[in-house]
């Protein structure tokens, strides 16, 4: 209760006001537990005095009341009346509602006795603490990160009032429609109090049916995967989608006409959505009426700009719409991102393009104009970089492709973005222009979002024979902040032990170099394969650079020591092969090569369409013991046929071939299965010695893999992808040296080597789970030779900090 009295003689009426409060339907207000707030003042009586309306000087200020934490001159200060002053009723009550909006008080009074104004302020309580009880659906975390209210901020009703309905509303989006909560307020001592949600969480409401009327061009079926909003099914286990929401209701009407008009219904209407609740109030039916009218075409299709440096016939050109086409909305939103596009990168940051639409009822066409509004040529005033807390400015800065003082191009813009994204630290980024200080000025915000960059890996495979990897690696793709990649991996297993340190420096020099050293030390126990070890230490220089925009050529030098062991009785009994038991010893090996990587993919992270292609090349033999050439090249190509729909085609060959009459060694051929070719084994297909099973690689292979990622039903929040695969290939071509008898001239039959094409088909499932990306791939092979080994099922997984 908030009061003034105003008279010559001193009134004072009013009291002290209880906590009291009313939510709405189904909210308790707070139940006041213990009440230990002071007697309330009662109020004088005050005849009516005639001289009610006269203005009265203050002559001073004395402020009363349980003002224990906020000291007088606090009230002072929010107080618009000063000594001097004259006041009247009027003038009072502002005064009161000043005091009472700071939400400092529960109470606020005030009169005027002898020329001294008494202001009698009851403050708001403190609050102890913030309890819900009977929540179990959703957490105490969850809940009170709704809440507005904490432990030692100020008690006010409006506050709880906004607080319950959140909680409430946090319920219904959950599917408790039925849910309540009442608050309870416990009194304490030193005027403080603990706040106390009691929730009534009540059943989930669950969707039963979702059904149509109107419909005849698409079945209920069709529409309900159009709908986020789905029926309750049992095996809906990780979706809250199945219970009702009327948000989402209306986001599925919109999704309903976007699928109708992006198929030629210009004209369709949902003409209602009504959802009732099933009489034992445990689910909702929800039935939907539309009229999907007719089936319209594109008409006349034109550009009207008035900017003549904006050609509107080439605009018109490079439109993806024709005339006679099948209407599709979303057609028209890719024609505006074009025009906006091609006004872009010609330096005019600001057009507008609105498309105007005359429909055609008698034809069953739609002809469309798009203007674009004038705009001038725009210079880059300022870049601004915010949300960086840990990489520093130059580390984004050096990736854009604009700088101040450059005219606005839209294309070097979306470069910029994919520069910034294809680094990895990043979990998004944002580029907008807004206009500068002068018209022909524009200031371009890019906005990131830093996500973990390190990463403590861990990778697992089992095979159909019981080979297992275990990897672990601790890596950080910006060490510091400054962009500079740091790997240390330990890899262990019943197949191979790895240690490599790993250091990158993107810019070297300041320099628009990506420089970087390794160093290593393997071992590889083949002998479950292949009947041999392999040891490799050694340390390597790379060093790359930009030709252009899209394509990077990259140098590297390693030295290393090579050691091939196989066991002295195995190859003096004759069991082991030549293709095996001449490869024993100790090699130095000095290699150079380069890489050529070309990238022209529109996303570096998810492609949807555009080609990726790298070619590489080492030849060994700048000193050392081992001469070889070895060239490999990879290509890959993506096409999105719809947004959850992409096809990725990707080839992958190899040759490597000695030289100076030199062999090439085991330990230098391919070896193609387990993550490089799914459904075999590590090393699980190509050449093979039949009497030990020893796989000897091959100096020669060619692999395809066509891949296409399809929906799986689940919301893009769980981060689970699912994609089809099918990898055909070969691996082969021996040195003669070893098809053939070097004294009799005839064939090595207990060595295979016919270059047979394998073949395998699956699903891969990848998830970004809470500990980290993981991946499942599940095989099937339809072609293979008898002495292939095979695996069904593989797994890895990786955690990140």
């Amino acid at each position: 209760m908030h009061k003034s009295s105003f008279s010559a003689p001193y009134i004072f009426a009013g009291r002290a006001s209880a906590v009291a409060l009313v939510i709405g339907a189904g909210l308790a207000g707070p139940v006041l537990a213990q009440e230990t707030s002071p007697p309330p003042v009662q109020a004088q009586p005050a005849a009516q005095d005639p001289t009610q309306d006269q203005r009265v000087l203050v002559t001073a200020i004395e402020v009363r009341g349980s003002n224990l934490r906020i000291e007088d001159a606090t009230v002072l200060s929010y107080l618009p009346i000063r000594p001097g002053d004259t006041v009247d009723p009027v003038v009072l009550d502002v005064a009161v509602r000043t005091l009472s909006r700071t939400g400092l008080f529960a109470d606020v009074q005030m009169g005027v006795q002898n020329g001294v104004l008494i202001v009698e302020v009851v403050e708001n309580p403190i609050i102890n603490q913030v309890i819900f009880e009977g929540n179990g659906a959703i957490g105490d975390d969850k809940l009170s990160e709704e809440v507005t209210i904490r432990p030692r901020g100020i008690y006010t009703r409006a506050r709880i009032q906004d607080d319950v309905g959140k909680i409430v509303e946090l319920y219904r989006l959950s599917g408790r429609i039925s849910a309540s909560v009442t608050p309870k307020i416990v009194q304490l001592e030193q005027n403080r109090v603990d706040v106390i949600f009691e929730i009534d969480e009540g059943p989930e409401t669950g969707l039963q049916a979702i059904t149509f009327i109107g419909n005849q061009a698409f079945s209920d079926g069709d529409l309900r995967e159009v709908m986020v909003s789905k029926q309750s099914r049992w095996w809906r286990l990780f979706t809250s989608n199945d219970n009702y929401d009327p948000n989402r209701l209306d986001y599925d009407r919109e999704q309903l006409r976007e699928f109708y008009t992006n198929r030629g219904y210009y004209d369709f209407r949902v003409l209602s959505a009504v959802a009732e609740l099933l009489p034992d109030d445990s689910a909702f039916s929800i039935t939907l009426t539309v009229d999907e009218g007719d089936r319209y075409n594109f008409g006349e299709v034109d550009v009207v700009t008035e900017n003549d440096r904006l050609n509107a016939d080439f605009l018109k050109l490079i439109l993806p719409i024709r005339e006679g086409d099948l209407y599709e909305s979303g057609k028209i939103e890719q024609a505006v991102d074009t025009l906006t596009y091609a006004a872009g990168s010609a330096g005019y940051a600001f057009v507008e393009i609105s498309p105007s639409y005359r429909p055609n009822p008698e034809t069953d066409t739609v002809d469309v104009t798009f203007n674009v509004a004038e705009g001038q040529r725009v210079y880059v005033e300022r870049i601004n970089v915010v949300g960086n807390t840990r990489t520093i400015d130059p580390v984004i800065r050096r990736e854009l492709a604009l700088t101040e003082g450059d005219a606005f191009n839209r294309t070097l813009v979306e470069r910029s973005r994919n520069n910034l994204r294809g680094l990895g630290f990043f979990k998004d980024v944002m580029i907008e222009e807004v206009r500068g200080s002068a018209p022909d000025r524009s200031v371009v915000n890019v906005t990131v979002e830093e996500q973990p960059t390190g990463e403590l890996s861990v990778g697992a495979g089992f095979s159909s024979v019981d080979s297992f990897v275990v990897n672990l690696g601790v890596s950080e793709s910006n060490f510091r902040g400054r962009g500079q990649a740091v790997v240390a991996r330990i890899e262990w297993g019943s197949l191979r032990q790895n240690i490599d340190f790993r250091f990158t420096e993107p810019k070297f020099m300041g320099r628009d170099l990506r420089a970087g050293f390794d160093i290593f030390h393997s071992r590889y126990d083949l002998s479950e394969f292949s009947s041999y070890d392999y040891r490799s230490t050694g340390a390597g220089l790379r060093l790359s650079y930009p030709l252009n925009g899209y394509t990077l050529l990259s140098t590297r030098y390693f030295l290393k020591a090579d050691e091939v062991i196989v066991p002295a009785s195995f190859c003096r009994s004759g069991q082991g092969s030549s293709a095996l038991c001449d490869q024993v010893g100790s090699f130095v090996n000095s290699s150079a090569g380069y890489t050529i990587l070309v990238d022209r993919r529109n996303d570096p992270v998810r492609p949807t369409r555009g080609w990726a292609g790298t070619i590489r090349q080492d030849i060994a033999g700048l000193g050392g013991d081992v001469n070889y050439i070895r060239t490999e090249a990879e290509a890959s190509a993506y096409w999105g046929i719809r947004p959850e729909w992409v096809v990725t085609a990707q080839f992958q060959t190899g040759y490597v071939s000695g030289w100076g009459g030199d062999p090439v060694r085991i330990n230098d051929r391919f070896f193609k299965g387990g993550n490089s070719f799914r459904g075999f084994e590590t090393a699980g297909l190509g050449p093979r010695d039949t009497l030990t099973t020893d796989a000897l690689g091959g100096n020669f292979y060619v692999i395809g893999t066509m891949e296409l990622t399809v929906p799986n039903g689940l919301p893009e929040e769980y981060g689970i992808r699912t994609s089809l695969f099918t990898d055909v290939g070969t691996v082969g071509v021996l040195d003669d040296r070893y098809l053939f008898d070097t004294t009799t001239g005839l064939r090595n039959t207990r060595i295979v080597d016919d270059l047979s094409i394998r073949g395998s088909a699956g699903i891969s499932i990848h998830w970004r789970a809470p500990v980290g990306p993981i991946r499942f791939d599940i095989s099937k092979i339809f072609s293979s030779e008898d002495y292939d080994k095979t695996e069904g099922f593989r797994f890895s997984t990786s955690t990140q900090f």
